[in-house]
């Protein structure tokens, strides 16, 4: 089992899209029995919110289902997951700062399987609808990438 872990600022935004995302691919080729995927926030602001509207939308334009409560990363999470995504160097920063010496986990941040040079998802919080659906479209491309880049690795 491969577990993954998507991680933004206040898990309301990107880190449940991401994993809506993530989950959607794995359905589509039938691997969600070889993954366990979750996400969570650096910030404890959210905490048991469910995803801002705005991602909700973007997600059922695209037939996405997000079951989905914020929760904050926990020491915990760095001998759970095999892999932790962060959205932005900001909170890959504030990753690497609580890992506390966990060295079997990898720690990368989602855009490092974008074929742009931009390491960040931009935070749609504080915009209007059409930064949702560019994050959308970034994270979409990003997994994509990510996933065969997993499947390649893990021989699935």
């Amino acid at each position: 089992m491969i577990k993954i872990l998507f991680v933004c600022l206040g898990n309301i935004c990107r880190s449940p899209l991401a994993e809506a995302i993530f989950n959607s691919k794995l359905e589509r080729l039938s691997l969600q029995d070889k993954f366990i995927v979750d996400s969570a926030g650096t910030a404890d602001y959210h905490i048991g919110e469910n995803p801002d509207a705005r991602t909700i939308k973007v997600a059922k334009l695209n037939n996405l289902q997000i079951i989905h409560k914020a929760r904050q990363i926990t020491t915990m999470d760095f001998s759970e997951f095999d892999y932790i995504l962060a959205m932005d160097r900001s909170n890959l920063e504030n990753i690497e700062t609580l890992q506390d010496g966990n060295n079997n986990i990898k720690i990368l941040l989602i855009r490092e399987f974008d074929k742009k040079k931009e390491l960040d998802v931009p935070d749609p919080y504080y915009g209007g609808k059409d930064g949702f659906k560019i994050v959308y479209s970034i994270l979409d491309s990003a997994i994509e990438n990510f996933l065969q880049f997993l499947r390649k690795k893990h021989n699935l």
